[in-house]
């Protein structure tokens, strides 16, 4: 192959791969105005603000209230994210720092495992085992009654399903963490914990951003699993111990239901639409976190 064919051959390749590149950037713009415009047909009835902070949600009388939901997502993810990221943390810190090969080769085949177990499969471990445990002994610790399908039932289930994305990126950020920085901080006397607290840490705190970001943004979609074990009750909670209906569980459970009813599927669209910017404000924000991160440690 001659050096002007290669040159073209390199030339074309560039431009293909800039073309996907292309491709999957605007595949995102593409589904935020396609999920716009089927939600325009409600948005010209009230403004937004409207059905963000309205309660009431009564399709047979055109009342698409969404704080409900809004607040259920909140609380789900929120209760998911507590139980999860400081239990990958110490366990990727674990791995990373102070596990054997031995064990490092048993353990991360099943977080792997865990990772592609279906989310159906999580949504009737927690029908079995976190909803009993919850009504029988949790909601009781408290001095409440329950019937066990909470948000904090879905925040456990919801919380095991995120721990293998977290970990596995975890691992791979502590393993850009260069050796030599650790080995002269145990050469300076430090002791191990402290090397882990001052160099590990310190250096992969923008990755360490990066993993409960993106573990977020997956929490936050989650819809099977949720929906089998939070009750799916259409109003406003108050406490962890409450039913409730995220977003995405009000989508999946009446998509597709009911259509015949006035501007019913524009609501729905409406709230993948306010599911899609909450998901896009967290991530915007923890980038603006990372960013600063990076200056500071630079």
């Amino acid at each position: 192959m001659s050096d002007k064919t290669r040159l073209q051959f390199d030339y074309r390749l560039k431009g293909l791969m800039k073309l996907f590149t292309l491709f999957a950037v605007l595949t995102l713009f593409i589904i935020f105005i396609g999920v716009v415009f089927k939600s325009y047909p409600i948005l010209k009835t009230n403004s937004i603000f409207h059905f963000l902070f309205s309660s009431e949600w009564f399709p047979q009388k055109e009342k698409f209230g969404l704080f409900p939901f809004i607040v259920s997502t909140l609380w789900v993810t929120a209760i998911a994210m507590v139980l999860a990221v400081p239990f990958c943390i110490l366990a990727s810190i674990y791995l990373s720092e102070y596990a054997d090969k031995k064990i490092i080769g048993w353990i991360t085949p099943l977080i792997d495992i865990l990772a592609g177990i279906p989310s159906v499969i999580f949504g009737i471990w927690g029908i079995i085992v976190v909803v009993p445990f919850v009504r029988d002994y949790l909601a009781p610790f408290f001095g409440k009654v329950s019937t066990g399908y909470s948000l904090i039932t879905g925040g456990i289930v919801l919380s095991v399903m995120i721990v293998p994305v977290m970990v596995n990126i975890l691992l791979e950020v502590f393993a850009t963490v260069s050796k030599g920085l650790k080995e002269a901080s145990l050469s300076l006397g430090a002791t191990k914990w402290q090397t882990i607290k001052n160099v590990l840490l310190r250096k992969a705190a923008p990755g360490i951003v990066s993993a409960i970001a993106l573990s977020l943004s997956r929490a936050f979609g989650e819809t099977l699993a949720v929906l089998m074990v939070v009750g799916n009750v259409t109003k406003v909670p108050h406490s962890m111990l409450d039913p409730g209906q995220p977003l995405p569980a009000l989508i999946a459970n009446n998509y597709g239901e009911m259509m015949s009813i006035d501007l019913y599927d524009s609501a729905l669209l409406l709230a993948s639409l306010v599911l899609f910017i909450i998901v896009l404000i967290f991530n915007i924000a923890s980038r603006l976190i990372l960013r600063k991160m990076e200056r500071n440690l630079g």
